[in-house]
This record gives structure tokens, C-alpha cells and sequence, in this order.
């Protein structure tokens, strides 16, 4: 896996640009089906976000816009000028950052995601997360966290993929995610995303509620809604043929 400035990505495939953001707790793993099947017709950029996955020892950051400064400059020195733009639960929030400014995207898919960090309807509140995050430890508050993101829980077959993806995060590396996330709101932004969007949600998502969506939808001038049923936060590991499949047919 390539890394400039401690960020580690993956590069697979070829054709048009494909950048794909992974969320809180995650890592570029949780991409495994998606970059398996774009690689295909995209050449895939998967990043690991600094403090996250193979990039844990990159300095932590504390604000969803100094994540999206992060990634742009990884993009320009890369040369990636004109693609296509994916993020997830965080990453959509980093996601929407980009697209609100950059006019060199192609097209954005906004995956589990909404534009108010503080994310009203999630399981708990950042805060309470926080508190725990300090009591309980990394590994076991993100256990709890990471189970909500599906509707089996930790028996879905796929658990396994984030249980791996949060090994190397940092006490430090998590709090100040759920600082970033707690003091973001991206609502001013979604005026400025004129790019096809496409909104993806499971209809059981425990961090994001319908209300969080369809403010995405609404308030997206050239955007549309696609909702999975009997999925939750992680759509694109718990029906992967159904969410490829809607993904590559708006980008392609």
C-alpha cells in the first residue's frame, strides 16, 4: 500500500478516478466488496484516514474540515484532478466538505451519513460516547459501537471486518473523531454541492435517522434518495450486491 505524508491508501484498477472515505472506527478495509468490484471499471483510491487503519501513526485530527484539507492534499499530490467521490458516516461528512467546493467531481455518493455532526437520533450522544470512550477503553467502546452498525450485530459475518479496521486506533485518535464530528455542521454547505448526488441509507441505522437523509436529499439540488431495507449503518457490507449495484449504476 502506497503512503505519502504517513497516509497510506490503496491504488487498484484503472480507468476514472474512484476516491473512496471510510468512517469513524474504520478503515479502508471496510471498502473490501466495493474496491473488489470498482476496481473493474475505476481505478479505486482507498484512503486510511490519518489515525486509522495502516495510517494510526499519522497525526490524529480534531476537525472534519482539517480531514477534508487532509485528503485534498494527498488528492493534488497525487494528480487527481477530476473524479468521482464516495464517503461513509464520517466520511460523508468529509465528503460533503470537498464537494461543496471542489468543481472538479464528478459525481458524490453520500453513504449512511447526514449534515449535522452532532447526529440528532443516534444510539446515544457523542458525549455519552465520549464519556464511555474514557472508562471503557478504545477496543471495547468501539465494540459496542461497531455492533449497532449492523442489524446482527456482531454475528453478521462481516463484524469481523471493523473489529480488525479499530485495532491500532488510539484513545487520542478516537476522542478528538467525536470532537470533530460533535463541532461539525454542514448544513451551509449543502447549497453549494451542485454535482449528482446519490444518498444511500439503510432503513435500520442507529447513528443516522431518516430525518438526517432527507435533509441531505432536500437540501441537494441535483440529488436523490436510495433506502435499503432490513439494513443498518453498514449497508455496503451487509447486502453488498444490492448496494454495488445502485452505486455503479449511478456512476457509470
Amino acid at each position: 500500500m502506497p503512503v505519502l505524508n504517513n497516509i497510506h491508501y490503496l491504488d487498484s484498477g484503472s480507468g476514472k478516478d474512484l476516491v473512496l472515505i471510510h468512517g469513524f472506527l474504520g478503515s479502508n478495509a471496510l471498502w473490501k466488496y466495493q474496491i473488489k468490484e470498482f476496481q473493474k471499471y475505476f481505478r479505486v483510491i482507498a484512503i486510511d484516514l490519518p489515525g486509522y487503519g495502516k495510517s494510526h501513526k499519522a497525526k490524529p485530527l480534531n476537525g472534519i474540515k482539517q480531514f477534508s484539507k487532509a485528503v485534498e492534499k494527498l488528492l493534488h499530490t497525487l494528480k487527481i484532478n477530476n473524479f468521482y467521490l464516495m464517503g461513509h458516516s464520517m466520511g460523508g461528512m468529509i465528503a460533503q466538505e470537498i464537494a461543496s467546493k471542489n468543481k472538479n467531481i464528478k459525481k458524490v455518493v453520500l453513504h449512511a451519513t447526514g449534515p449535522i455532526g452532532e447526529m440528532p437520533g443516534r444510539f446515544e450522544t457523542i458525549q455519552a460516547s465520549r464519556k464511555k470512550l474514557k472508562i471503557n477503553g478504545v477496543k471495547k467502546q468501539a465494540s459496542f459501537i461497531s455492533k449497532t452498525w449492523f442489524v446482527k450485530g456482531d454475528k453478521n459475518k462481516n463484524y469481523k471486518i471493523c473489529k480488525n479496521a479499530y485495532a491500532n486506533i488510539s484513545f487520542k485518535t478516537a476522542d478528538l473523531s467525536m470532537q470533530a464530528m460533535q463541532n461539525w455542521n454542514g448544513l451551509g454547505n449543502l447549497k453549494k454541492i451542485k454535482i449528482p448526488t446519490l444518498i444511500t441509507w439503510g432503513n435500520k441505522d442507529k447513528s443516522y435517522n431518516r430525518q438526517q437523509v432527507e435533509m441531505l436529499k432536500n437540501k441537494i439540488k441535483n440529488s436523490k434518495l436510495k433506502v435499503f431495507g432490513n439494513c443498518a449503518h453498514n449497508t455496503h457490507l451487509e447486502n453488498v450486491s444490492a448496494f454495488n449495484k445502485e452505486v455503479l449504476k449511478f456512476l457509470k
